[in-house]
């Protein structure tokens, strides 16, 4: 019967790849994809990518269907196709119970708290600082000389490689250090590299279209986005200042989009392109944030461990969809001819991998929130240093969308310790009323 399963899975595997190649190949040579139009292009692109993502998706969907549908899991036996079946679906129960692996939180005083917060704080300021700077250069700024340059466009190959080194830093760091024993099942972090692969493209092509000042400025209205996706998908309860810090955050951000003008727009399509692809951002990235949160909690993960699996699938995403439709070799030319276009992409990568590890454990230990009001902060740098090296005009009513951006995140600090310091208090006089009873 087992084997009868293998065989089954097998055949499913290898008839839904074949028939997505070939379908794949075949809309990757019309005329429309071979020379989109450029103003429309980031759609084709997209749509291009999606077909090669569900070359993995579709077998893989199909699979888990049928192993669900025959309970295969538990009549598959110990020889090696059990076992990588049973890592991509399974869930043993016994394993989230287990006492030997049960690890005791470490309980922080305030000031060790205090510490790790702005150790965190600082990591992320520095690696997506510098992150920044280089990813408007690569992707807005021309390569060679005057008479012979050309701009790099393909962003699905700069995510590849950010991907890439992030797996391996987080793979060698597991082998190098003793971790706890990884219980998820693989194929949940599917859901999240596919958002994490979504999100950062669309960054990537928004600079295309928009001002990189433009799409910081949008991505600090994020705190939005991930409150619904919150209530959504964590089914989080959140205080009132909340909801208004991040009205106040959002009028500073339109303010500053008002006021500064887009210098990469030629047409309204193409702002209508750019605001499309930072919703779209916002959108993904924010699934991404909240749905990181649950398996941590819930499988006592490490966020180094999240980190790995998440860019291992990001990696075979991107790899299957840059090798159907050649980016590859596209992107290697490129780099052969234009060779500072490498110390770029590696220094842009080492800064991406840098800012996941503090992305992470940020998440992991405050929670998603707190990760975006300090990404809110670097954001208002990132604008202050794109302005500085690269000339950006912005005026009056900038500057004030800017510092309401700035109020509101001081603001949300400030009420979350208050409410934090009066239910303490509330619970210290609830004890204290307890025990007089008793």
């Amino acid at each position: 019967m087992a084997k009868n399963a293998e065989v089954f899975i097998c055949l499913i595997v290898i008839v839904c790849v074949v028939l997505l190649y070939i379908l794949n190949t075949i809309v990757l040579n019309t005329e429309l994809v071979q020379n989109p139009p450029e103003e429309y292009g980031w759609v084709v692109h997209g749509v291009r990518n999606a077909l090669g993502y569900a070359t993995l998706f579709l077998p893989g969907y199909l699979v888990y269907k049928y192993v669900a549908k025959t309970n295969y899991l538990n009549k598959s036996g110990r020889g090696v196709f059990g076992a990588v079946i049973r890592t991509c679906f399974g869930e043993d129960e016994l394993l989230l119970v287990n006492p030997n692996l049960h690890v005791t939180p470490t309980v922080k005083t305030p000031f060790q708290e205090g510490l790790l917060l702005l150790f965190y704080f600082f990591g992320l300021q520095i690696s997506y600082l510098s992150w920044g700077v280089l990813q408007e250069k690569v992707m807005t700024r021309p390569y060679g000389t005057q008479e012979d340059s050309a701009y790099f466009k393909d962003s699905q190959f700069l995510v590849f490689v950010n991907r890439i080194l992030a797996f391996l830093v987080s793979a060698v760091i597991l082998l190098c250090t003793r971790q706890p024993r990884h219980r998820c099942p693989i194929y949940k972090y599917v859901f999240c590299s596919f958002s994490n692969i979504m999100s950062s493209w669309c960054q990537y092509e928004a600079l295309k279209y928009v001002s990189f000042p433009h799409q910081v400025l949008a991505k600090a209205s994020k705190t939005i986005p991930v409150m619904i996706m919150g209530k959504v998908v964590s089914k989080t309860k959140y205080e009132y200042y909340e909801y208004v810090t991040a009205v106040i955050l959002s009028v500073g951000m339109l303010f500053f989009m008002v006021d500064a003008g887009n210098d990469r727009s030629s047409s309204t399509v193409t702002t209508f392109s750019g605001a499309l692809l930072l919703c779209s951002y916002i959108v993904f990235d924010s699934f991404t944030a909240n749905w990181q949160g649950g398996p941590l909690q819930k499988y006592e993960m490490k966020p180094l461990q999240m980190m790995c699996f998440v860019n291992f699938f990001s990696c075979i995403f991107t790899a299957v969809s840059l090798l159907q439709q050649g980016g590859f070799l596209t992107s290697i030319k490129f780099m052969i001819k234009y060779p500072s276009f490498i110390v770029d992409i590696i220094f842009l990568s080492l800064c991406s991998a840098g800012g996941q590890l503090f992305i992470f454990n940020t998440v992991s230990t405050f929670g998603p929130l707190v990760f975006v009001i300090i990404s809110t902060i670097r954001q208002g740098f990132s604008v202050l240093l794109s302005c500085i090296i690269y000339q950006h005009t912005v005026h009056a009513l900038g500057v004030f969308g800017v510092i309401l951006v700035f109020f509101s995140v001081l603001l949300r600090v400030y009420c979350g310790y208050r409410v934090k310091s009066l239910k303490q208090l509330h619970h210290g006089a609830t004890n204290l009323m307890g025990s007089a009873k008793n």
